[in-house]
Formats: structure tokens, C-alpha cells, sequence
């Protein structure tokens, strides 16, 4: 199926590694251009190496500084013309619970959630109320719905992040700009690899996640990847969804448990 996203142009916050970087590939092959960030240059240029650079631009930024995501919308639409699309990527999680947590930790983890959100917006919404087929996708995660108490800032931080995006496709419908939520489980990246290091164990990295997708009960038994988000984050950017705003879809393995 033609998703209609040839020459379309897409933002990309968080393009490094992950979900963000495999966002970045699936829209490439769908001929998409493709304007990505990260806040280590020479690991943006490790990750993009080998990538079709006629229609990639990549840009060293932190979203929490609004004039350096501003920079990079504005190369993006005079390189491309313009901006079709959002991915607010950028994100970490923080493993701490309530007695563990300072207030720089929640302080912190919510200017890195919401900015990390508004910034993007703020900029390319010019140039998406522009496009015919605009659309903004905000990953997030299942514990927005299903919080964690050894994830209690992040948790929080991800409920309001799902709250502000509904409120976002409602106020910026009249744009003619949807906005969408894709919320994940466990995908296997970069953090959970490193956190089977920092495990000291004798298990193998494959049982260590087969153990850990157990424990959190995951229904298919295993860790996502980041390509089977991609999917799901390029679903929702092509014209072909062009009735699907307010919307949250959990790429979660089964791992959610709400209904609403």
C-alpha cells in the first residue's frame, strides 16, 4: 500500500538510536524527506551513516532549548520546502521511585516531557498549518495509563504528556493538523541493554529479556522492536489516516491492561 508520504517532509526529535532511528529509516523508504535531531553529534552521525542523504538532515539539539529545535525546523522547511509532519521522540526514562526522587528529578523529568513536546509544535506549526496532510505523533508509553512506582516521575510525566495531546487535537483540528499518541511497552533499545549490564548476571541478554517480558507480564512473551513502532508512528504521519486524530495505539506486546 502507498502511504501517500513520498516527498512529504517529516520532523524527527530523537533520532539517534531506537525508535526514533527506526522512525527515521521507515520514512526514507517510504520517500519521505527526513529532518532528524539528537544531542550527540558524533553518535546522530554513527546512527544516520549509510542513510540516503539527499533526503536526510540531521542537526545536533537538545528539544528542551526552543531556539535550537527552531533552528532545526527552519533548515528542514527550506531545504524541503516546508513540513508535513512531527515525531516528538525525545525522551528517557528515569528508574526511581517516590523516596528516591528529588525535586531536580521531577522538575527535570517534566521539562524534558512537555518541552520536549511544545517545543517541536511551537515551531513547525506554521509550516504544518501549510501542508494539506499535516500530522504530529507523540511517542509515549503505557505507563501513562499504567504507572510504575519505581517509574513514579516518568510515569506522571507521561500521563500529562497523553492529557496535552488530546487537548492538542482538539485545539489544533481547525489547522487541519492531527496530532496522535503512540504509547509503548517494552521495546527493546539501547537502555535495556544497558540495564542487563548493569544487571551482573549470569543469564544471556535473551533470557534476561525473556525473564524481565515474564515478570512484567507481557502477553507475547518478548520485548518489542523499535521497527514494529516505526509502523505504527507511520501509520498515523500518511495521508491514509487522515480521519484518525485524538487517538492513543499501544505497541505494548499486550503488556497494557486499561481499556480506556
Amino acid at each position: 500500500m502507498d502511504l501517500g508520504l513520498a516527498d512529504r517532509t517529516i520532523v524527527v526529535t530523537g533520532g539517534s538510536s531506537g525508535v526514533g532511528l527506526a522512525t527515521v529509516r521507515a520514512l526514507l523508504d517510504e520517500g519521505a524527506n527526513v529532518a532528524t535531531c539528537g544531542r550527540d553529534a558524533d553518535r546522530l552521525a554513527r546512527a544516520t551513516a549509510g542513510l540516503d542523504a539527499g533526503r536526510l538532515l540531521t542537526a545536533v539539539c537538545d528539544v528542551r532549548d526552543a531556539g535550537a529545535v527552531r533552528d532545526v525546523v527552519e533548515q528542514a522547511a527550506g531545504r524541503f520546502g516546508g513540513v508535513d509532519g512531527l515525531v516528538n521522540n525525545a525522551g528517557q526514562s528515569r528508574m526511581k521511585g517516590l523516596d528516591e526522587s528529588t525535586a531536580d528529578d521531577w522538575r527535570d523529568e517534566l521539562e524534558l516531557k512537555f518541552h520536549g513536546v511544545l517545543n517541536p509544535l511551537h515551531a513547525a506549526r506554521p509550516h504544518l498549518k501549510a501542508s494539506d496532510a499535516a500530522s504530529v505523533v507523540n511517542v509515549n508509553a503505557v505507563l501513562a495509563k499504567q504507572p510504575e512506582p519505581r517509574l513514579i516521575t516518568t510515569s506522571a510525566a507521561r500521563a500529562g504528556i497523553l492529557n496535552l495531546s488530546k487537548s492538542l487535537s482538539v485545539e489544533l483540528a481547525a489547522d487541519g493538523i492531527r496530532v496522535n499518541s503512540v504509547c509503548l511497552g517494552l521495546i527493546d533499545t539501547g537502555q535495556w541493554t544497558r540495564r542487563h549490564a548493569a544487571a551482573d548476571t549470569d543469564q544471556s541478554y535473551e533470557e534476561w529479556q525473556a525473564h524481565l517480558a515474564a515478570d512484567r507480564g507481557v502477553a507475547l512473551g518478548r520485548l518489542g522492536r523499535a521497527d514494529e513502532v516505526a509502523y505504527a508512528i507511520v501509520a498515523l504521519l500518511s495521508p491514509r489516516a487522515s480521519y484518525i486524530t485524538g487517538t492513543a495505539i499501544d505497541v505494548c506486546g499486550g503488556v497494557g491492561r486499561s481499556i480506556l
